[in-house]
């Protein structure tokens, strides 16, 4: 130590004021002066002497050595900065005088008037002083304990997450306590004489409280309680529980009680080393089906297994019909459970599905609809050297099953009751694209399948049939492209396919290809049936163009005109397909963005009366302070798709920040071939450094004979400061004017 104080005495008379001196203040950790708590050691703490830097220092012959002026301290990932220092060597007690700020680690921040610390900066008193944890939790005390480097005790503490101003103004909501205690290594906060307040007005006393400081991710005990009610189910408060299982999987378990309703909602999520589960359900209680238990499961799952093969399931169920909708779970009306063993490569795909289905809806009845279905898929591509191209081969299997065994239409409804229907079909294919003289671009295909199908329980079909399938087709694009004064590019693309599909239509039922739609995306394709139990035959050819325009100001334009014609008329297509006939409808299809915000997206058929069969149009606008999309959509009468009137709806979305702190947001779906809305839903939410509140209310008009028309009124107000993530935004107030 002599040593040591000699070289410090000479560089601070040196290098005054700017010196830089490291100093070893320990040769192993010391006692912390703590009166009521002997420290206990932390495990895996390194024994590592403190380095102090200071503009000036200065060592006594009694041993004494104060730094003053730009003091820093540090000791392993502990930082001190004062504005003097003073150590003697006999006590081993640092002397601090601030203003003092203590770092330790990335998510503690302590600012104190004065201290008392031991040499290692773990262990002793501050006064006056002020914790930070994740930059985003205050906590004020008269005096700090720091012991062992793992607690900090707080005496006569307020805390809170809200901007506190110097002018005496109470912050929106703080917890006032005799004691606090923080545990660095459990990462949490222990409260003796809790009192929550907002403002200065006290709302509830807590004898002990126990929250998680804002750097754990995961900690057991209560979530954000939420308020709501609702027409069918009365006012009512769900409690989330959150239960900590291990560090791969929790359960949370939220009860949700009314007058009407006694629910207990849950979730369980479990991450294994190749994959991950999740489950959603709820149990209810109620007066809407008093002599019932209802509920619901929704679960998902994925694994990754060897030689690339993805394991995936998802479950979905419900005790009714009207339950998911009745308790605002999920607005579907069809549910699907299925299992899958997939693998994808760059030339591979193989699937191996089972899909389990059941309706929701009043008119469809679970024994005459397929509610089993198997698929299995494999496809492979070569590229061959000898002849070029691309050779692809596609192999799959397909069976669905009705829980049915009438092998009539009994109930009336144009189908089979009982039918069951397996398939397989087989296909090679070869590819090639060469560009011709010119710059036209050539794509040419030939190619055979190979179908096979039999049927069960159905008296007007025969038990099987299978045929081959030839063809080709050749496509030619002439893509021209204009460049503009204004930077802009065109390009301008005619389109012209010619194809010939042979074979004969097999006799088997429709039961998959039952509805179709003419876009974009298959123009040039020879068979526009979702699924091989139908296919187009004879000559066909297809023609149409592409036009797009890109502005560097930001502008991007794209159109599609297309038609199909066919030397025999397609009878398997719907009227408002746009496809029936020698001649289908025109598609037209077209996109706009600029760089405003602004999106537009719109597709139909007209025939040459035009008359328009369907027609949907799709718009967003983005913009910084609100968002407005909508739809509309229109499909015509049609018995052949099961659509005995129109459908004209048209649906909106928006929201607008009303300043830096308030939200507000609406949607509605509206019907105008019944003129009469069918969901309308509006919200305000309020943000800031500290809380969040959100209000909403929403009706659904819509009715059945198992759904009644709700309103719904939900209210859920949140402290932040006690979570790990607080979202993508920060709201920063100061004392006279608010900013975001």
């Amino acid at each position: 130590m002599p040593r040591t104080a000699e070289v410090v005495r000479t560089l601070s008379h040196i290098l005054r004021p700017h010196i830089l001196l490291a100093a070893a203040l320990m040769a192993t950790p010391l006692a912390a002066q703590n009166r009521a708590v002997p420290p206990q050691p932390v495990a895996g703490q390194q024994q590592t002497p403190a380095v102090l830097v200071a503009d000036d220092v200065i060592v006594t012959r009694d041993r004494v050595l104060t730094a003053r002026g730009n003091v820093e301290a540090y000791h392993g990932t502990t930082r001190l900065r004062a504005s003097a220092i003073s150590y003697d060597e006999k006590t081993g007690v640092l002397d601090i005088t601030g203003p003092i700020t203590i770092e330790d680690g990335d998510d503690v921040v302590i600012v104190a008037d004065q201290a008392e610390l031991s040499r290692n900066l773990q262990d002793g008193l501050l006064v006056g002083a002020r914790m930070v944890l994740n930059q985003q939790l205050q906590l004020a005390a008269v005096e700090m304990n720091r012991v062992g480097g793992r607690y900090t005790q707080l005496y006569k503490t307020a805390v809170t997450s809200c901007h506190v101003c110097d002018d005496g103004r109470p912050p929106l909501w703080q917890i006032r306590a005799r004691r606090v205690v923080h545990d660095k290594q459990a990462q949490q906060l222990y409260f003796d004489d809790a009192q929550f307040r907002i403002g200065n007005v006290p709302v509830f006393y807590i004898p002990r409280l126990r929250l998680p400081d804002p750097t754990l991710e995961r900690a057991s005990g209560f979530l954000i309680p939420s308020l709501s009610s609702d027409t069918q189910l009365g006012t009512g408060i769900k409690v989330p529980y959150f239960i900590k299982l291990g560090d791969h999987r929790d359960l949370t378990l939220t009860p949700y009680l009314t007058g009407r309703t006694k629910t207990l909602e849950f979730r369980y999520r479990q991450a294994f080393r190749n994959g991950r589960i999740s489950f959603l359900g709820a149990l209810s209680d109620d007066e809407l089906q008093p002599s019932d238990t209802r509920g619901y499961l929704f679960g998902n799952g994925r694994f990754d297994l060897r030689r690339d093969f993805v394991l995936t399931f998802n479950i979905e169920t419900t005790t009714d019909t009207a339950y998911l909708t009745d308790y605002g779970y999920s607005g579907k009306d069809r549910l699907e459970s299925a299992v899958e063993l997939a693998r994808v490569r760059r030339d591979e795909y193989i699937s191996f599905r089972y899909t389990n289905f059941r309706s929701l809806r009043d008119s469809e009845d679970n024994d005459t609809i397929p509610t089993n279905v198997l698929n299995a898929t494999f496809e492979r591509r070569h590229f061959p050297r000898a002849f070029g191209g691309e050779l692809r081969f596609t192999g799959n299997a397909h069976a669905h099953y009705r829980n049915s065994d009438v092998d009539t239409d009994a109930n009336l409804d144009g189908i089979v009751d009982g039918r069951d229907v397996q398939r397989i079909n087989v296909e090679a294919e070869w590819l090639r694209s060469w560009t011709l003289v010119g710059g036209v671009r050539a794509e040419a295909s030939l190619g055979i399948e190979a179908d096979a199908f039999t049927v069960a329980q159905d008296a007007f079909f025969p038990d099987s049939d299978a045929g081959l399938t030839p063809q080709a087709q050749l496509v030619l694009r002439y893509p021209l492209v204009r460049h503009g004064a204004d930077g802009s590019t065109q390009l301008l693309e005619p389109l012209l396919q010619v194809g010939f599909i042979g074979g004969s239509d097999l006799d088997v039922p429709n039961d998959e290809s039952t509805r179709v739609e003419f876009d974009e995306g298959n123009l040039l394709t020879l068979s526009r049936f979702p699924r091989p139990d139908r296919r187009e035959r004879g000559a066909v050819a297809a023609y149409g163009v592409n036009w797009s325009r890109f502005d560097p100001a930001g502008w991007e334009a794209r159109v599609t005109l297309g038609q199909v014609v066919r030397r025999q008329a397609a009878l398997d297509y719907s009227d408002t397909s746009g496809l029936s006939g020698t001649t289908s409808d025109i598609l037209f299809a077209g996109q706009l963005k600029n760089r405003n915000g602004l999106a537009v997206t719109g597709r139909t058929v007209f025939n040459d009366g035009f008359d328009v069969a369907k027609a949907e149009l799709r718009g967003d606008w983005i913009g910084q302070r609100a968002t407005v999309g909508g739809s509309y959509v229109w499909l015509g009468e049609d018995p052949a798709e099961d659509r005995a009137i129109a459908v004209s709806e048209l649906t909106l979305a928006s929201s607008y920040d009303l300043n830096q702190n308030w939200t507000a947001a609406a949607n509605w779906r509206y019907d105008l071939a019944d003129n009469r809305s069918a969901y309308a839903g509006a919200g305000l939410t309020y943000n800031n450094e500290c809380v969040s509140a959100r209000f909403s209310v929403s009706r659904r008009y819509s009715s059945s004979t198992s759904i009644e028309p709700s309103t719904n009124l939900g209210f859920t107000v949140s402290l932040r400061g006690f979570s790990v993530s607080q979202g993508t935004e920060k709201y920063v107030r100061s004392c006279g004017k608010q900013a975001k």
